[in-house]
Order: structure tokens, then C-alpha cells, then sequence
């Protein structure tokens, strides 16, 4: 009993140092896992582990194949959490380049670790391939974290996030090919055991997935499962899902959940985001238990195997060689630069998938004898525990050296989704500008998505937000709900994050009627609340621009807006096709000709424009001489 707490209390104060120190957290765990198990050897009285995962075979917390079976089973849940958030839209001008990665640069490591385990260590050529397959991948749970810190291009983040997803189920095929020729005693009959065993794994792993997301989503909106059983009840569908393709071809469980959460993810589905809410805290857990169980379960004698300087020669050919070679090959005619491409060969971490199946595999080829199995394990280890630290350590600031680090957030966070969001919204994104809109209320967060506007169903009272990889090129705020308390709190909560640019909200009724009330951070105007808002945008559902030839001008055509109820200041563009945000004061923006007014309301006629700019003009001009 002591140790199981143990696990869970160590394992949730590693995730809550990481997030203190903005660091992924597989590096505590593993480090406390290794402390915790080989290291506490050379200090418990009776050189003993303080945690032994496996004792003997069969004694220890988890004994004989449980460990395996467990850890099997969270590494099923982990990827179809990772499966849920992955959005289709995402890939729209990256789809290619994802493919490539999880085929070319596949290939290029699988070969390139091969060769370099055999020559650098001498392994025979089957244990070298099993490692290669192993390194294959790189890890969801470890990419996340390192990305929620960086303000990343939207493009690189998403190949990094959909890479990180889908290579895992490939390279625990790739895996597991490699294992059942090792174990197959006449390799002449490996090739065609191998195409069927592939073709079996692929079919079954599609099948199950697809069939499964669907009869799930289903029963989901039918309301055949009670709202209070929905998490758990999806839970068991993703283990059964699992075991049951397992069953029919082995390792294909994990191919199946990677699609049954990728279905599941783009289907407009209601209660996703409790079900994203509920996977994402058990993979925390489950997470947090694995890394400590699998690096306890290491022997001391093990670690020493790689604590030479042959492992940093292999280390630096999978990092510095294989990544960058594989990456290269892969994005070309990408529309990546050098730069990002560059960035994108320097952040591969490995993760749980490569952790797990190596532990299993190590140790199934160690009891039957197989020569050089011994060294499976600790390498696998190392690579996963030398990319997470190089990664974690260096990543911010070789974004920031390559220039692919976010210097002027541009993005737009509009909290409240509705009707005058979504044309605002649809305006600034036609202009090539990244909007993000959040409100809780789901039926405008589907009209917004219609639109093909990016839209988040949240509450501005929840911390997600701050987490959210997608909101990492935000620096303005444009707070624009019917409640005037939402709006404080988005401009108190998240103007630090996410407005550093300018955090702005429509002033309250109260306020427009008092101009003395008039706050800093009013938006567009202090004569227009958001009832004003709304009105005219469905009297007028149109954004118009015109031409400003100076500031007087300028001024002319806001004093017209102050009297015409119908028409209301949003924003300036500028000569490069940037946007200022016209704040309440809009005395504030600074002009300069061939700028234009972007307006919403009915159009302005051109006399009244012209008589009114002349008569602010006039009025100007007597004041300065006086």
C-alpha cells in the first residue's frame, strides 16, 4: 500500500514541479523513478530498491506480465486523449509534410539507428533494428509541454502535435514486426508472416477505431448513455476498443484508439470538452505512475551498459544526424523555410510510447536469452531522457535564435462568440489575421466554426485557456459580451497573457451614458455598448473601409459617428495591412495618409462625409490659432 501512494503522491509533485519550472514533466519522473529504484541501491542498508516494479518475476507491486498489461492499458488512454485533440482543419497546408514525417523520416531513422546501434555498439543487427523501431517515435506527452511554453508559428506547433500523435501506433507496428522476427526461429518465413502480420494489424486497428467512434458518438447523442457515466463509460469503450483489436492483431489496440479519438475529435459532438477534460486528467495520472514504475524497474547494472562514450556517439547521431536528415527529406516543396524546418529537426523528444515497449520487450527478450537484450532498455531510456532534457532546456531559446519565436503577437482573442463577434471576426480573418473566439455558450461556437473561424467552447472563468497551444501568437484582447462583468473579468484575468498588445472591452451601459466613466481599455467607442452593438450590426451586417487623407480627417469621420447612431468605428488599417484597434479615446490613433477607416454601420455618403471632415477641419484649425 505505501508504495502504490508513494507512486501517485511522487508522480503529481514531479507534474507540479514541471509546471513550476515550465519544464516537461518525463524529466522528474524519471529522474525520481531512477532515484527511487537502481540509485536507492547504492543507498538502502540492504541494497534493496526503495520501489521494485518486478521482484523476482513474480512478486513486487506489479508482478509477472501485470506491469506490462498496465502499462499497455494507460498507453492506450494517453493516445486517444492525444487522438481527441487533434483537429482536421489544423492540416489544411501541413497535411503533406505530416505524411512525409511518418513515412520518410520513418524510414531514415529506423535505417540510420539501425546501422549506428550495430556499429557504434556492436549489437547484432536484430536487437539494432528493435532499438531503431523503438526510437522511431516521439512523444505526445513530452511535445505538449515543450510547445505550451514557446509562442510557436501555428504551422510548426501543429506539425510538431500531429507528428507527436500519429508516429506512435507506427512505431509500436514497426516494433513489433521487429520483435516477432527476432522470436521467429526460421527467418525465411519472416517476409510474408511479416506482410500479413502488417496488413492484419492496419485493418483491424482502422476498423475497430472508425466502427467503434461512431457507435460511441452515436449512443452520445441519442442520449443512451446518463450524462453521469458518460467519462467512465467512454473509458471502457477506448480499453475494450483496445483490447479487443489487440486480440484480433497484435498491437493493433493502439492503432484503434489513435482513430477512434481522432473520429471522435472532429465530429460535432456535445460533451467533448468534459470528456477532453476527464482523459486528460487520468493521463496525467496514469502518466505520472508510468515513467516512475518503468524507470524503477531499471537495474543499476543496466544504466551502466550506457554510461560511456559510445551511447553519446549514438545519442549524437540520432539527435544531430537522422532527425535534421529525416526532417529535410520530408519537407521539401513544404512551404517551410529553413529556419523552421531546422527548428523542427531540433525538437523530437521521445516519450512514453518508446519508455513502454522497450521496458516490455527488453525484458521478454532477456528471459528467453536473446544475446545483447540487455542493452534494449538503458538505451532506449537514454534517448528518451537525453532529448526530453536537451529539448526542455533549449527549445525556447533556439526558436528565438532561428527567428521562428512569435517577437509581435498579432493574434486576436475575441471573448463572446456572438452574431457581431462572428462578423468582426470574419473580417479580420479575410484580412489575414488570426482570430480566436471563446464563448461558453455551444450554439455560437458552431455558427462560428460554420464560418470556419477558429472557436473555443470555454468559460473565461476557467484556467484552460492559459494552457491552450492554439492561443500561443495572441496579443490582443477584444472582450465583447452583453455582460459587463464577463468583460472585466477577460481583461483582468488574461491581459497579461494573451494582450500585450492591448486588452481592450465595450464599455457597459453605464458607462456611455456617463463620459466621465469612460475606461482606459474601452473599445471602439464610449457611445456604443454592446446593445449598440448588436443593433446595428443586424440593421447593417456589413464592414466598410474608407480612405483617410490626415488626422483631421480622421477626426472628421469619428465626430460623424458620435451623431449617427448607425455607425461605428472599429478599426484603422494601415499601408502594410495591419490593424490598430480605435480604443474609446480614438484621439489616441495616430494617422498618416492612405491609412482607412474600417467602420461598421451604414454606408457614409460622400457629401456628409465631405461637410462634415471640413467643418471638423474648420474647428481644428480656429482652436490651434487660438
Amino acid at each position: 500500500m505505501l508504495e502504490l501512494a508513494g507512486l501517485v503522491i511522487l508522480g503529481i509533485l514531479a507534474q507540479w514541479f514541471a509546471w513550476k519550472l515550465k519544464i516537461p514533466a518525463i524529466l522528474p519522473l524519471i529522474l525520481i523513478g531512477l532515484f527511487v529504484g537502481p540509485i536507492s541501491t547504492l543507498i538502502s542498508e540492504d541494497g534493496t530498491k526503495w520501489l521494485e516494479p518486478i521482484w523476482n518475476g513474480e512478486e513486487g507491486v506489479f508482478p509477472g506480465e501485470s506491469l506490462f498489461y498496465f502499462v499497455s492499458l494507460a498507453i492506450a488512454v494517453v493516445l486517444f486523449e492525444g487522438g481527441l485533440t487533434l483537429r482536421k482543419k489544423e492540416i489544411s497546408n501541413i497535411g503533406p509534410i505530416i505524411v512525409k514525417l511518418i513515412t520518410i523520416a520513418v524510414i531514415v531513422t529506423f535505417v540510420g539507428a539501425g546501422l549506428a546501434a550495430h556499429w557504434i555498439f556492436g549489437l547484432t543487427w536484430q536487437i539494432s533494428f528493435l532499438f531503431a523501431a523503438l526510437i522511431i517515435v516521439t512523444g505526445p506527452t513530452v511535445i505538449a509541454p515543450i510547445l505550451r511554453n514557446i509562442p510557436l508559428k501555428k504551422d510548426i506547433s501543429s506539425v510538431l502535435r500531429w507528428e507527436g500523435i500519429l508516429i506512435d501506433p507506427i512505431g509500436a507496428l514497426v516494433a513489433v514486426l521487429v520483435f516477432e522476427f527476432i522470436r521467429i526461429e526460421d527467418g525465411q518465413d519472416f517476409t510474408s508472416r511479416a506482410l500479413m502480420e502488417f496488413g492484419r494489424i492496419v485493418l483491424f486497428g482502422c476498423t475497430f477505431g472508425f466502427a467503434f467512434a461512431h457507435a460511441l458518438v452515436y449512443a452520445i447523442k441519442k442520449n443512451v448513455i446518463p450524462h453521469y457515466l458518460l467519462n467512465v463509460v467512454t473509458l471502457a469503450v477506448v480499453i475494450g476498443v483496445f483490447v479487443l483489436a489487440d486480440n484480433f492483431a497484435h498491437e493493433s489496440g493502439l492503432l484503434a484508439v489513435v482513430i477512434m479519438g481522432m473520429v471522435m475529435g472532429n465530429i460535432n459532438l456535445p460533451n467533448l470538452k468534459e470528456l477532453l477534460y476527464f482523459k486528460e486528467s487520468l493521463s496525467i495520472l496514469l502518466v505520472s505512475i508510468l515513467f516512475i514504475l518503468l524507470a524503477a524497474n531499471m537495474q543499476l547494472e543496466e544504466m551502466m551498459l550506457v554510461f560511456n562514450k559510445e551511447a553519446l556517439f549514438l545519442f549524437a547521431a540520432i539527435v544531430f544526424l537522422l532527425r535534421p536528415l529525416g526532417v529535410f527529406l520530408s519537407s521539401i516543396n513544404s512551404g517551410l523555410n529553413f529556419r523552421e524546418k531546422l527548428f523542427i529537426s531540433w525538437v523530437g523528444p521521445r516519450g512514453i510510447v518508446a519508455a513502454g515497449i522497450a521496458s516490455l520487450f527488453g525484458l521478454r527478450l532477456a528471459r528467453q536469452g536473446v544475446p545483447g537484450a540487455e542493452y534494449i532498455t538503458p538505451l532506449v531510456f537514454m534517448v528518451v531522457l537525453g532529448t526530453v532534457l536537451l529539448n526542455a532546456t533549449t527549445a525556447r531559446y533556439v526558436a528565438k535564435m532561428l527567428g521562428v519565436f512569435l517577437k509581435d503577437s498579432k493574434g486576436i482573442l475575441i471573448v463572446g462568440a456572438s452574431s457581431i463577434s462572428r462578423l468582426i471576426a470574419k473580417y479580420l480573418q479575410d484580412n489575414n489575421r488570426h482570430v480566436v473566439l471563446i464563448d461558453s455558450n455551444p450554439d455560437n461556437i458552431r455558427k462560428a466554426q460554420d464560418l470556419e473561424i477558429d472557436a473555443i467552447e470555454e468559460s473565461v472563468y476557467s484556467d484552460d485557456l492559459l494552457n491552450n497551444i492554439e492561443l500561443n501568437d495572441i496579443g490582443y484582447i477584444m472582450a465583447m459580451t452583453g455582460n459587463s462583468d464577463i468583460n472585466k473579468t477577460a481583461i483582468n484575468k488574461f491581459s497579461k497573457q494573451f494582450g500585450e498588445n492591448g486588452a481592450f472591452r465595450v464599455v457597459s451601459s453605464d458607462e456611455m451614458n456617463n463620459p466621465e466613466k469612460n475606461p482606459p481599455e474601452g473599445l471602439f467607442s464610449h457611445t456604443d455598448d454592446y446593445i449598440k452593438l448588436a443593433e446595428v450590426s443586424r440593421s447593417y451586417p456589413t464592414i466598410h473601409e474608407v480612405k483617410l487623407n490626415s488626422q483631421s480627417h480622421y477626426g472628421g469621420l469619428i465626430e460623424i459617428s458620435k451623431t449617427d447612431p448607425d455607425i461605428i468605428p472599429l478599426f484603422v488599417k494601415t499601408l502594410s495591412g495591419d490593424f490598430k484597434i480605435i480604443p474609446s479615446n480614438s484621439s489616441e490613433v495616430v494617422i498618416e495618409e492612405g491609412y482607412q477607416l474600417v467602420y461598421l454601420g451604414k454606408k457614409i455618403q460622400k457629401e456628409a462625409l465631405t461637410e462634415k471632415v471640413e467643418d471638423y477641419e474648420e474647428t481644428v484649425e480656429e482652436l490651434q490659432r487660438n
